[in-house]
């Protein structure tokens, strides 16, 4: 049994202007110690995903229909009474913005001790023996004089440790990292990543890494999902999907990166803004943007297609079976009919 199961999950805000359908159908799996990387660009539900995981969305978000299992135990609906002792205890968070997921008017070693306090069984005396022992996993020196201090007197790398250690002071089975170096320079960004690898290895939790950074994917992840308009467009072993990417989504992204090869040369960026997720489109959601769109892209929306034991996609360039080929051809003929 997987560790996290994650079943044709479906988030939508309800909002003046409408129902924003924000996670449409996600679906997957997270085994122990393992890391899973959710990447995207900003609006493709990547943090909405972790939110409903979590059950903390705004006061107009909410889990529509599917299911979130953690040792089988179903979340969805099991109310806030269950989840309180899930967060923190089985699956904690790493908010993209550290400052503000620290409180300025309480010192650094009051925020730390409350959480153990609130998760666990300790006493104050244990609680401030784990803090200290927290801020010295994760490099923070002089631990002790570090408990009386305020997260503004600390730098941004500084304060992104502080952050890690009150999410794995609990010990959970599972840390959401919602892009946690978003904020950080380059120096601090590989130093922080290293430190989450080697906790992760130490501790043997699960990761889920989310993040519109490849570079970040491609060193932390074993496996990767590439949302896009709140669905799921690819998923697979990172090898698979840096090496073998089979969505034009997911080959944009790629051309985006610069590499050793491209330099001196414009990168590609892809073309045309995310759809409006008050209005979804019948076909593929990329079709708008995407330079290989054939007319069934843009009426029919494509099933999940397997590449591999390994490797899935939803995309009709995908599509190599006789009777799925004769559907391509048969729609861009009636489309050209239609057209002339």
């Amino acid at each position: 049994m997987a560790l996290l199961e994650v079943k044709d999950l479906h988030t939508s805000f309800f909002t003046d202007a409408g129902e924003v359908k924000a996670v449409n159908g996600v679906s997957f799996n997270l085994d122990r110690g393992r890391v899973l990387g959710i990447v995207g660009e900003s609006g493709s539900g990547k943090s909405v995903t972790a939110y409903s995981i979590m059950q903390i969305l705004a006061s107009t978000g909410k889990i529509v229909s599917g299911s979130v299992k953690i040792d089988g135990q179903e979340l969805v609906g099991a109310g806030e009474r269950v989840m309180r002792t899930v967060r923190g205890n089985r699956i904690s968070i790493i908010f993209q913005d550290p400052m503000t997921s620290l409180n300025p008017t309480y010192t650094i070693g009051h925020q730390l001790m409350e959480a153990i306090l609130l998760h666990t069984d300790r006493d104050k005396k244990q609680a401030y023996d784990r803090a200290v022992e927290m801020l010295r996993l994760v490099n923070i020196n002089e631990p002790e004089k570090r408990m009386k201090q305020y997260p503004h007197e600390f730098s941004g790398g500084m304060r992104q440790r502080i952050v890690i250690a009150m999410a794995l002071a609990c010990e959970p089975d599972i840390l959401i990292a919602d892009e946690p170096t978003t904020a950080l320079d380059v120096t601090i960004q590989a130093q922080i990543l290293e430190l989450m690898g080697s906790l992760q290895k130490e501790l043997g939790m699960a990761i889920i890494m989310i993040t519109h950074d490849l570079g970040v994917v491609a060193q932390m992840c074993d496996e990767v999902i590439v949302m896009y308009a709140g669905s799921i467009c690819e998923q697979g072993t990172a090898d698979e999907i840096f090496y073998n990417p089979s969505h034009e989504y997911t080959k944009g992204l790629m051309r985006s990166i610069p590499t050793v090869n491209t330099m001196g040369e414009k990168l590609k960026p892809i073309a045309g803004t995310p759809i409006d997720l008050l209005n979804m489109p019948a076909g593929c959601p990329f079709a708008p943007r995407c330079e290989a769109a054939m007319k069934i892209c843009l009426r029919q929306r494509p099933a999940k297609m397997i590449i591999n034991d390994d490797h899935h996609a939803s995309c009709w360039m995908n599509v190599k079976e006789e009777k799925a080929l004769g559907l391509v051809e048969k729609e861009n003929k009636e489309g050209e009919e239609s057209n002339g």
